[in-house]
């Protein structure tokens, strides 16, 4: 039998149930974390799309990462990282309109653009609205002064071209060197410092003149009279990833039995598809890990990276710092999260705990030799060869 006193009791327990369903929606509301908003614009379409799809998903393994732990502790608050992409296609006008979309959306750091032409682009936008931003090119203007809003990401080929050709030169006795580019400013500035860097050594300059258009899929017609004079080393300046397997198939093809190396990073896989075991002894610059050098929670990121994309991109070996020196720059400085100004201020003490290389290694900046400031960020110097589908470590260096 329903008794009142039954029917008061159940009202009253409803009641309770009905505040305590309140409190806890009120308190998880207080304490849900605010959101910070980091930024990309790069290229993830087209020949080139490796070099910012790697970008993308080191940065969103990372976010998902840090959310699902807590968030980011910054100062006295606690942010969830949200990752805000725009492909611009390699194109420097959607570089702009994707630097101009994230001022929009009130975000001051971005990482990218992947390519000179698109670096240099979003330039007058990234310091109109005070951005800070992690390009992956190399012109030495945008990371020198007066410029201050660039950030290199990676090593540049300035720094690493000289340390691969001077390996060449002492272990493998490469004496002459040709270069083939394609017609683009991005590949053809990074032929011109190769060429400048191999000749610097003592090396004979065997042809520096010969030029491709990045849509070119049948590479034997611009090849054959390089593979004609015979060089010790060839050097595919730029390449697309897209394209460096056709251009490494057509030398091999045509009878090429000497040395490719590039400076640009590379897809293990995309090599494997395109070139096989033709490609076996290719040289390019890795990302900044080795097995060798690599921390548990290196491990853990290509893991995570892995599971949440089905595969790994070598090159996010270094695509994975870029989200961590930002974040990690605004611990040192919290007043940096929405003023760059104190984030430039904290660039030449900062110093963290690298946690992506084993040992005592730090974060820091770097780029005073390169630039006469420090607007680089510092990661290992590492050189891959190419073997049977996978990369393995030829050397590792540094820059200052």
């Amino acid at each position: 039998m329903i008794t009142r006193r039954n029917t008061l009791k159940s009202a009253a327990l409803g009641t309770v149930s009905a505040i305590a369903l309140f409190m806890g929606s009120t308190l998880a509301a207080q304490a849900a974390n605010e959101k910070l908003k980091i930024g990309f614009v790069g290229v993830t379409s087209g020949p080139a799309a490796a070099w910012g799809t790697s970008n993308v998903r080191s940065m969103q393994t990372l976010a998902a990462w840090y959310n699902e732990t807590g968030g980011v502790k910054i100062g006295d608050k606690t942010y969830d990282i949200e990752i805000v992409t725009f492909d611009d296609q390699k194109d420097p006008k959607r570089a702009v309109e994707g630097m101009e979309k994230m001022a929009q959306e009130g975000i001051h750091y971005v990482v990218g653009p992947n390519v000179d032409d698109g670096a240099a682009a979003v330039r007058p936008v990234a310091e109109k609205n005070n951005i800070i931003y992690f390009p992956y090119a190399f012109p030495k203007e945008l990371y020198t002064p007066p410029a201050s809003n660039a950030i290199l990401g990676m090593i540049a080929n300035y720094q690493s071209g000289p340390a691969i050709y001077k390996y060449l030169k002492e272990n493998k006795g490469v004496k002459t060197v040709a270069f083939i580019a394609a017609n683009e400013s991005d590949p053809l500035s990074q032929r011109d410092g190769g060429v400048a860097a191999a000749k610097a050594l003592g090396l004979e300059v065997v042809a520096d003149k010969d030029t491709y258009q990045n849509d070119t899929r049948d590479f034997t017609p611009v090849l054959t009279p390089i593979v004609g004079l015979n060089p010790d080393l060839l050097v595919l300046s730029g390449v697309a990833p897209a394209n460096a397997p056709l251009l490494i198939r057509s030398a091999r093809e045509l009878g090429y039995e000497g040395l490719i190396s590039t400076e640009t990073a590379q897809d293990a896989k995309v090599i494997e598809e395109g070139a096989g075991e033709l490609a076996n002894g290719f040289i390019s610059v890795g990302g900044a890990s080795t097995p060798e050098i690599a921390s548990d929670r290196m491990k853990e990121f290509v893991d995570r990276y892995t599971k949440m994309f089905g595969e790994y991109n070598d090159e996010s070996n270094t695509k994975v710092y870029a989200l961590d020196y930002i974040l990690e720059t605004m611990k040192a400085n919290p007043a940096a999260i929405d003023n760059i100004d104190e984030f430039k201020k904290t660039i030449d003490t900062f110093s963290a705990p690298n946690p992506y290389v084993k040992g005592d290694s730090k974060l820091s900046y770097v780029g005073t030799t390169s630039f006469g400031q420090k607007r680089q960020i510092s990661v290992p110097m590492v050189v891959n060869e190419y073997k049977d589908g996978a990369f393995q470590t030829l050397f590792v260096g540094s820059v200052d």
